[in-house]
């Protein structure tokens, strides 16, 4: 146990100002942002959670009354608000990166981190619900490879990437930290 405890108060010291999550919609963003943000005893944002609170409404009745524009207008300005406070895990929604401004932002404030898992396994965990407004289609992994070819190069633009499948959510956060630690290490001289 003082192993990690020691661990973690070293990397304190050397984490960015803010920690941020991008990756496709089920990838699980949220929760390894929630259980991230615990382990580094940090606050944790979850953006979609912020811009539902502020509208009074899911991010599903947002998109239908008034459409993915004006979502991604909540979602830009919300983003800019969060990253004016420091020592946060922050949980982006899946297409916050389709915007080159907050692209920019994120790579420049935060320690951005990938999360990335295959198709199936992210069509399994979205499930075939109402609760993704951009996967209403008749052809739902159609339409999640289509949102992944648009996405791809900019979920690359992470600082790093983790992939999720396989592993459980502790394992996902372990790798984050070491993920994290290997970064603030000095690098060797050769």
């Amino acid at each position: 146990m003082f192993g990690k405890s020691a661990e973690l108060s070293s990397l304190s010291k050397v984490l960015p100002r803010n920690i941020a999550l991008i990756g496709f919609m089920a990838v699980g963003k949220s929760a390894v942002g929630r259980n991230l943000a615990r382990r580094l005893q940090r606050r944790f944002v979850d953006l979609d959670r912020l811009i539902e609170k502020a509208e009074g409404k899911k991010v599903r009745e947002i998109f239908a009354a008034k459409g993915e524009a004006y979502f991604r207008q909540l979602e830009k300005r919300t983003l800019h608000e969060v990253l004016q406070l420091d020592g946060q895990v922050i949980a982006t929604g899946g297409g916050v990166i389709m915007d080159d401004e907050n692209l920019d932002l994120l790579r420049r404030q935060t320690t951005l981190i990938g999360l990335a898992a295959p198709i199936d396994t992210l069509l399994a965990r979205a499930g075939t619900g109402p609760k993704r407004p951009l996967l209403k289609s008749a052809d739902r992994r159609q339409q999640v490879e289509e949102l992944m070819r648009q996405r791809e190069s900019r979920y690359g633009q992470a600082h790093f990437t983790v992939d999720t499948n396989h592993l459980t959510l502790a394992q996902v956060v372990d790798q984050i930290i070491e993920r994290l630690n290997d970064r603030g290490r000095p690098a060797c001289k050769r």
